[in-house]
């Protein structure tokens, strides 16, 4: 995977369930967390993509759980993203920091709605262009 963006991140213990591991769920807030830090960093935003009638939503994801991660875990969150069509896919890999092991594994399809109507983002483009990658 050529990875275009990570960033560093702790489990809190009121993200784990009762076995003491992360409940399922949090990995989607871990990995959108790194699609909206991303976004910060290609200088774009959601809310001012959404105040001129744009909206990148998740039309479907794929989501692979590999090894658990526990309370007080770092771990790298880690994106590439190619285009398809309309269709931006973010493939999205969770790696505990101790030993680089693979926690988790997701593909995220992103489609733009653009004043309620599905189509192409030429802002969203212009500002992925450089990270795109082949698939």
């Amino acid at each position: 995977m050529n990875y275009i963006f990570e960033t560093t991140m702790e489990v809190r213990d009121y993200e784990c369930d009762i076995q003491g591991i992360v409940n399922n769920a949090n990995y989607l807030h871990y990995i959108e967390h790194t699609r909206h830090l991303f976004l910060q960093k290609t200088g774009l935003s959601f809310a001012d993509l959404h105040k001129r009638g744009t909206d990148a939503v998740v039309a479907r994801m794929n989501l692979q759980f590999k090894t658990p991660l526990r309370c007080d875990d770092h771990f790298i969150s880690r994106l590439g993203l190619h285009k398809e069509g309309l269709r931006y896919v973010f493939h999205q890999d969770i790696f505990r920091a101790s030993d680089n092991r693979l926690c988790f594994r997701a593909t995220a399809e992103l489609v733009c709605i653009i004043n309620g109507r599905l189509g192409n983002s030429e802002e969203i483009d212009a500002a992925f262009a450089s990270y795109l990658t082949e698939n």
